[in-house]
């Protein structure tokens, strides 16, 4: 039995070891790591990344796959709730670095089924969301921002873009201030601006400094 961890990075700000770091953080005994890079995964699924279908060759079993959030594995939401029930199918595991969720298909109780069927249809839902949210919100900063005078850039952000990103996303999922803040590196004062920042602002900010 292995634990694999699938890593998957559609940006040159986000990095493989940042998320096999932060899974190795949490406790997960890591045997294998699988990535993707600059992989869309709101255009592309999941058997279609080159890694991804090594993941599908690779999956046994008594197998455990580990993400750091099922947004790595895709943002369709069809797709995410495809794979993950048919990796459970297989009698494999998968667990979530952030949030620590299980997802398996050990429960023959069909109200238990019913409630795992419909938290994956929830988080599956949240990641397209998020993703077309960010698309959105980086259209409307570059549009913020070529309206503005370029020599005035306002106050160099403190946190890069793959930081922001993953604020935003452990504050869609519930997650508090104090521990968004353990998980980024950042102080909880900037956690707290960003919540309050609104998306378009923020991404206008980052795009002025280059981040």
């Amino acid at each position: 039995m292995s634990v694999i961890l699938y890593a998957r990075v559609s940006t040159t700000d986000q990095t493989i070891e940042h998320q096999e770091a932060q899974a190795r953080k949490a406790g997960f005994q890591i045997d294998t790591v699988v990535s993707d890079q600059g992989a869309s995964g709101l255009s592309t699924k999941l058997a279609d990344r080159s890694e991804g279908r090594r993941l599908y060759d690779m999956l046994r079993r008594g197998d455990t796959l580990v993400v750091r959030w099922v947004d790595r594995l895709g943002r369709n939401y069809q797709d995410v709730c495809d794979v993950i029930r048919e990796f459970m199918r297989r009698g494999v595991t998968i667990r979530t670095v952030i949030n620590n969720m299980t997802f398996d298909g050990a429960t023959t109780d069909p109200i238990q089924q019913a409630v795992r069927d419909a938290l994956i249809a929830f988080m599956a839902a949240t990641a397209q969301a998020q993703a077309e949210a960010t698309k959105e919100a980086q259209k409307a900063g570059i549009a913020h921002a070529q309206t503005k005078d370029t020599k005035y850039r306002g106050r160099k952000p403190t946190y890069d873009r793959h930081q922001y990103q993953l604020v935003r996303e452990m504050l869609a999922n519930g997650a508090g201030a104090s521990a968004i803040a353990k998980a980024t590196g950042l102080t909880r004062q900037t956690v707290i601006r960003i919540e309050d920042k609104a998306p378009d602002q923020a991404e206008a900010n980052l795009l002025a400094w280059g981040l």
